[in-house]
């Protein structure tokens, strides 16, 4: 199950048609958000030296990058990390399929109770999305936005804080190469 959610991490990369040992080696070497999620899904392997090698790894990537994203959170199938830099998540947070993070995101909770987000959603860099809010499916978020409401499904919110701009049935063009 946890190489599942590596190819599907890695199709978000390169397309379900170029899953191969290449481009795996290729994007774990140049790309550092793919390089953070193989050790993070690693770290839900079932074999404790896999998991216990996979926990220190993410623990250097984290450092090194400044990717705060605990093992624990729940995340879907293919995570993208887009330039791989600076994202704090907080470990309640449950992430659906085919997400994008920007640099600079912040997801978030004083009270234990973070974010819901939905599949196929783009968050763009610099957005903070605050405690227990629910982000539906096929949304894209704006730069700089700081979500502190819900947002329906199909939505495109921006600005501080971020409102509903716009509804659109027309699919995310931001969130491509989806893992079905």
């Amino acid at each position: 199950m946890v190489f599942t959610y590596v190819k599907s991490d890695l199709c978000r990369y390169v397309g379900k048609d170029n899953i191969n040992i290449y481009n795996f080696s290729k994007n774990y070497i140049f790309n550092t958000g793919f390089k953070f999620t193989f050790w993070l899904r690693l770290t839900q392997s079932k074999n404790p030296l896999i998991s216990g090698f996979a926990k220190i790894q993410r623990r250097r990537f984290a450092t090194k990058y400044m990717l705060n994203i605990p093992s624990n959170t729940k995340i879907g199938f293919g995570l993208y990390i887009g330039h791989g830099q600076c994202i704090v998540v907080n470990p309640t947070t449950k992430i659906g399929n085919n997400v994008n993070l920007s640099q600079f995101t912040s997801i978030g909770s004083n009270h234990n109770n973070a974010a819901t987000i939905g599949d196929n959603v783009y968050i763009g860099p610099n957005v903070c999305i605050v405690e227990n809010v629910k982000i539906g499916n096929n949304v894209k978020i704006g730069a700089g936005a700081v979500v502190i409401k819900d947002i329906p499904e199909n939505a495109i919110a921006a600005g501080v804080p971020a409102r509903v701009l716009n509804i659109s049935d027309s699919p995310n063009k931001y969130s491509h190469n989806r893992w079905e």
